[in-house]
């Protein structure tokens, strides 16, 4: 909520603008409380009562100044009614108060202004209210009867009557009501005249010019002058002057509809027919018993279940362009409700993926089980598309128009239009995509497209039902119990929920003691909406592991003020009331917080079936997880943190929900924006779109072969043999649910149509966008030998070894890109080999990481190491590793200490298939000639390539590909509408950057950045994007988040590696660099090997030439705590205890253990970088007017000399004591030890010693 307007009425001429008051702003509220607002108002916190707030308004000028500031709630603020109950009392004591309820009834319980314009700041401020808010008619003031309100106010509000003993009022006060139609005129609505046309044409033509070059300037008269049976015309105006216009239309094209948006729930938007099909008719299904195998490249479209046979979509088809469907979470409700095409017929209101019901103590599943129990996906229904034959029972809005000023009554045209057609029950209007959602739209229901639409328009239903403002919560009562069974008929989870129904009848609480409260939505006596909370007991856990701080003031919530919803379901045709009615539940319960989980598909918590999927997620935002440290509990014993925070749960993706966010609007983007790929660059930038808490992205669709990651559940065999860059693991896939936000086509991208903007998957369906990111990166691709020849060599051989096998590869030939491949292949593995008789050779060729981590995973599987033949490629550049120390500790745990075979420089030359498509035998060549060895399963594990689907898309539509998708700075290819990031692009040749590509940096940071770059064309609050100037330079962007590797290689050793972004030079020249700084060192040594000596618990730390840590490098056969090790990078060794002189005095001689003493918590604490930067401001900011930052002596000093001497040292440091920037430092890192004490009570506070 934000608008400006030049305001004479403030006094002298003032450019003033509403906006929602924030916290910052207490200060400058405070000095303006005297001692009249205190005898009005009482005395209050004003944080406390910000923070409480639903409405809090503040006046500014053009210089941020506060000219005022006001605050709304949803109850009076006295205590002579109750919070719960107030509506039912009020009309018991005043006149004319019959029509007041929740809905529309605010109370003021603060007003400040500046004295000199209080006037005009109350007027304003109020005016702001009702046009922010159209459901509020009334604003009541109540007052002392020893006070009286200012004469701002009293201008503005008038004196409620009683009568006598009849309606008493109140004892200790009176009621004033300032009612809308006093600021904000009401709008008359008539059928609409030709004489309009001068009054309507300016509105118009503010908005846009396409009518008019399109239709000519007349065209609005002869609209109107064509009026008939089957089209009206409908003007709002004011004092005689039109200021809005809406046209009507009973001919819609309703199969055309039908045929592109999941108008099945809404009855086809017809009329109830005998003849109606609804419901897809069964299809016989023929079952045919197929040899076990693996998806063929490019061609699968199955989960991964269906490789076992398990997955509904298994046998479905196939056809390559069959396509499977996982609509987000957050938009099932259509697709599960039931038909409302009667006015108040019960309805569905969400659905959930159908789970494997497994047993809450059931042990984890092994990989094997975790594959067979895949969740099974929702096929789309919009694959079906029902047939209805009745009347139509819908009208178009074919042209709507209004002034900004009086948009927010967009409503009152609605109300006419209804009763000029009362045989219609739904009005319907089609927008553009790219047409930001305006008031009249909030109102509406946003009907699903199917994913195949290509209609270029958003559909929007409205039921006639919707305009009653008849809409009563209240507790919900055992007569209720039938009423809401119809509601909930269809449910996947409906036994969850009237479980706890009738567990609430019954006792009022759960089985452990925990307040329980059922909230019911009635209209006209029926009931409409049903909500189950619970009070919170897990919010110390909320607390510590999810940002809930950045949407409320932790201290100012009281502990039972928060509360957990278990269940929410509304009939579609009032979805537009939901946040009513959560405003309403957290009135009624004494709450001011909402919490609700969202569990993975495959979770085993008991929490699971305890809720239901709720209809009012997208009212709700997602809230952020936490980074959590990893406590050295051995050492810190009494001092470690409480249970509450320690506790493990089971990781979940939260929404919440508080009473600031009850009125205020999520801003709606329509755009349709297509992800092919999931990529961590890919996933990074969905995740930063989705948490954005005030845009709703309507139409997120990414199009991956397995969809989302993270779908299988956890499996250590599975993780560890994908190696990770520390980016995401599962419990952070479980934890940000992009599964409830965006829509996943499973499929492959074959071709791209830039004209119509449209993506083929999987040759044929077509996915149509507004946006296109392109991040599919480069995969492993399956093998193609070179051939055999006398004179062949590695260097020289028959053919490329970088061509790669097109077709049906061996059955035994494994390429592992994703979670999906691995779980394919360790299936594969345990029931043909390690669990089969036959035993044979197993080869893994590559020099990746992914081969050693493939090669520790065989052995934790069960395959004997002397079965392993490990054939290492030629390697390009610089090894995997780029580190002697931990090369020649994993040679010597696979040769010396396993027995492993190793090859080098090799390259696959031919393979002998036998008639089961098994490969028996294989041959490499060599530099010192060929060997050959028998084969039961190929692992392989070649340079990663750019798909060739993905390429073949690029490049015939017309995009710059040279070597890798060419795109600039800010992601663009040569196609404005098509973006790419990761490891499928590089940049134009004109940057002079060759070397440096997307490959070279951190994933997510990439995937953040390309969001980042993409929100000013979607988020208000942000600048609007400027024309991109020439930029004479070309630089590349600048990436700063560390490129980060780690697995368990053979031997169980434990690897992590950190790194500055850099190019592949090898370590030795890297340190020939006079500028490559101090590397510091512990481990324990063992032995050696032809590469070198090798260590235990090596553990390599390298500061560069400004004492910042830049590289991290770790071996150990005990579990490297990673998370806690991330938070060293880019560290000054200052904050790291002084660990440069430490270990120069010989007082660190593990670095392991050095990190994991209680002093070092402090750093790994995810605010911790925060508290960093608030330090450095206080350094740049000047302590006072007349008196130079520190930051500028500094800079100054250097500028003379880059060494400072001895002297200019301690002359800073001795001006840094005397200065009030050392207490503010102190009294900053005070603040930040006490605010974040639950996770960091290790450390002492002020008083404790």
């Amino acid at each position: 909520m934000s608008h400006s307007r030049g305001n004479t009425n403030l006094g002298a001429d003032q450019f003033v603008s509403a906006r929602r008051t924030e916290s910052i702003d207490a200060a400058a509220i405070t000095k303006l409380i005297g001692s009249t607002t205190e005898q009005v108002f009482g005395r209050v916190n004003v944080v406390n009562l910000i923070e409480r707030s639903n409405l809090a308004v503040t006046l500014v000028n053009q210089d941020e100044e506060l000219m005022g500031q006001a605050c709304f709630l949803d109850y009076p603020n006295t205590t002579e009614m109750n919070i719960d109950n107030w509506e039912e009392v009020l009309p018991t004591r005043y006149k004319k108060t019959e029509l007041c309820g929740s809905l529309n009834s605010l109370f003021l319980h603060l007003f400040v202004a500046r004295s000199e314009y209080s006037h005009g700041a109350a007027k304003e401020i109020m005016t702001t209210v009702f046009t922010a808010v159209p459901d509020v008619h009334y604003i009541y003031l109540i007052v002392p009867k020893t006070a009286y309100p200012e004469a701002s106010l009293s201008g503005l509000f008038n004196q409620m009557e009683t009568d006598g003993d009849s309606s008493p009022g109140l004892d200790n006060h009176v009621l004033f009501v300032c009612a809308r139609d006093k600021l904000v005129p009401m709008l008359h609505v008539r059928q609409a005249r030709v004489q309009d046309h001068d009054d309507l044409t300016p509105i118009f033509d503010r908005q846009s010019n396409m009518l008019n070059n399109t239709y000519g300037d007349f065209f609005l008269a002869e609209l109107i002058e064509a009026q008939d049976e089957s089209m009206q015309c409908l003007v709002a105006e004011i004092g005689g002057t039109a200021i809005g216009f809406m046209s009507l239309c009973t001919e819609v094209n309703l199969e055309l509809l039908n045929k592109c948006f999941d108008l099945g729930p809404l009855h086809g938007l017809k009329k109830p027919h005998p003849e109606d099909v609804t419901i897809q008719p069964p299809k016989a299904v023929i079952e045919e018993d197929e040899p076990l195998s693996k998806p063929t490249s490019g061609k699968s479209v199955r989960s991964a279940a269906s490789a076992f046979g398990d997955d509904p979509v298994s046998k479905a088809t196939k056809d390559a362009g069959e396509i499977i469907i996982q609509r987000k979470y957050s938009e099932e409700m259509l697709d599960s409700i039931s038909d409302v095409s009667s006015p108040l017929s019960s309805s569905r209101a969400s659905s959930v993926v159908e789970k494997v019901d497994t047993p809450a103590a059931e042990e984890p599943a092994t990989a094997t089980e975790q594959v067979k129990k895949q969740p099974t996906l929702a096929l789309a229904n919009s694959m079906f598309v029902p047939e209805f034959y009745g009347e139509s029972n819908a009208f178009s809005i074919q042209l709507f128009c209004i002034d900004e000023q009086y948009e927010m009554r967009s409503l009152d045209l609605l109300r006419e239009a209804f009763n000029r057609l009362p045989n219609k029950e739904f009005a319907v209007m089609t927008v553009p995509h790219l047409v930001p959602e305006f008031p009249l739209l909030q109102k509406f229901l946003r009907v699903t497209p199917r994913i195949t639409s290509n209609l270029s328009h958003e559909l929007y239903v409205f039921h006639k039902m919707g305009l009653s403002e008849d809409l009563l919560i209240r507790d919900a009562i055992r007569k209720d119990k039938e009423s809401v069974e119809l509601l909930v008929a269809s449910l996947t989870h409906k036994e969850n929920l009237l479980a706890d129904l009738n567990q609430y009848f019954a006792v009022r609480r759960d089985q452990d003691g925990t307040e329980m409260r059922a909230y019911v939505a009635e209209v006209h006596e029926q009931v409409v909406g049903v909500a189950i909370i619970r009070g919170e007991e897990d919010i110390e856990y909320i607390r510590s592991h999810y940002n809930i701080e950045d949407f409320i003031y932790f201290n100012h919530h009281g502990r039972t003020e928060h509360a957990h919803l278990h269940h929410f379901a509304i009939n579609p045709i009032f979805n537009h009331f939901t946040k009513h009615f959560l405003k309403e539940i957290l009135r009624k319960s004494y709450k001011t917080s909402l919490y609700y989980p969202v569990f993975g598909p495959s979770s085993l918590s008991k929490e699971v079936g305890r809720h239901s999927m709720v209809t009012c997620m997208n009212e709700m935002v997602p809230v952020r997880p936490r980074r959590q440290i990893i406590y050295p509990l051995d050492i810190l014993e009494d001092r470690a943190p409480t249970d509450r925070v320690l506790q493990r749960k089971e990781p979940y993706a939260l929404c919440h929900l508080n009473r600031k966010l009850t009125l205020e609007l999520k801003v709606t983007i329509n755009a349709r924006i297509v992800v092919v790929g999931a990529s961590t660059a890919a996933l990074a930038y969905l995740e930063t779109l989705v948490f954005c808490p005030h845009l709703k992205f309507n139409n997120l669709t990414l199009i991956s072969p397995h969809g989302l990651p993270g779908e299988l559940g956890p499996d250590p065999l599975r993780e560890n043999l994908l190696g990770t860059e520390h980016c995401y693991n599962e419990a952070d896939y479980a934890k940000t649910s992009l599964r409830s936000w965006v829509t996943v086509v499973y499929g492959k991208m074959t071709k791209i149509d830039r004209s119509k903007k449209q993506v083929y998957v999987n040759g044929e369906k077509l996915v149509s966008y507004d946006h296109l990111i392109l991040s599919t990166g480069e995969q492993h691709q399956y093998p193609m030998p070179t051939g055999l020849d006398p004179n062949s060599t590695v260097e020289f051989p028959p053919t490329s070894p970088d061509r790669w096998f097109e077709g049906d590869p061996p059955k035994n030939l494994f390429v592992v890109n994703d979670d999906y491949d691995a779980a394919v292949a360790l299936f594969w593995m345990e029931e043909n080999i390690v669990n089969s008789q036959y035993k044979g050779k197993v080869v893994v060729h590559g020099s990746c990481l992914r081969s050693y981590t493939t090669i520790q995973t065989l052995m934790q599987l069960g395959v004997a190491p002397a079965d392993i033949v490990h054939v290492k490629t030629p390697v390009e550049g610089i090894s995997c590793f780029n580190n002697p120390v931990v090369e020649a500790a994993v040679k010597a745990a696979m040769v010396e200490e396993h027995g492993i075979k190793v090859e080098e420089e090799a390259i696959l030359a031919d393979w002998q298939v036998n008639a089961g498509q098994n490969i028996t035998e294989l041959t490499f060549l060599t530099p010192d000639g060929t060997f050959t060895t028998p084969c039961s399963v190929l692992f392989s594990y070649t340079t990663k390539r750019v798909d060739l689907d993905a390429f073949q898309a690029v490049n015939n539509a017309c995009l710059v590909f040279d070597g890798k998708l060419v795109i600039d700075s800010t992601f663009h290819t040569n196609d404005i509408s098509i973006r790419a990031a990761g490891s499928l692009t590089k940049y134009q040749r004109r940057y002079h950057a060759e070397p440096w590509t997307h490959k070279n940096f951190n994933s997510k940071e990439i995937g953040i950045e390309l969001a980042s770059a993409m929100l000013p064309l979607f988020d208000p609050t942000l600048e609007a994007l400027k024309e991109a100037e020439e930029d004479p330079l070309k630089l590349m962007p600048v990436y700063r988040s560390p490129k980060v590797q780690g697995g368990l290689l053979p031997g169980s050793l434990h690897y992590l590696h950190i790194a500055k972004p850099t190019l592949d030079v090898p370590l030795a020249i890297h340190m020939m660099n006079p500028e490559y700084g101090l590397v510091l060192s512990t481990g324990e040594p063992v032995g050696k090997t032809t590469e070198g000596p090798y260590v235990d618990n090596f553990f390599r730390l390298h500061f560069n030439i400004y004492s910042t840590v830049e590289t991290i490098t770790c071996l150990s056969k005990k579990e490297i705590e990673v998370s806690n090790l991330l938070c060293l990078y880019g560290v000054h060794q200052r904050f790291l205890n002084n660990a440069m002189q430490r270990y120069k005095e010989g007082l660190i001689t593990d670095f392991f253990s050095y990190f994991r003493e209680a002093w070092a918590l402090a750093i790994y604490h995810d605010r911790f970088s925060d508290f960093r930067d608030e330090i450095r401001e206080l350094l740049v900011n000047q302590p006072a007017p007349d008196v130079s930052a520190l930051e500028n002596k500094v800079r100054t000093l250097i500028d003379e000399d880059l060494q400072l001497s001895e002297g200019q040292r301690k002359n800073l440091q001795e001006l840094y004591a005397d200065t009030s920037v050392k207490r503010a430092v102190e009294t900053r890192l005070l603040s930040y030890l006490s605010y974040n004490y639950y996770h960091l009570p290790m450390y002492a506070k002020p008083g404790m010693v």
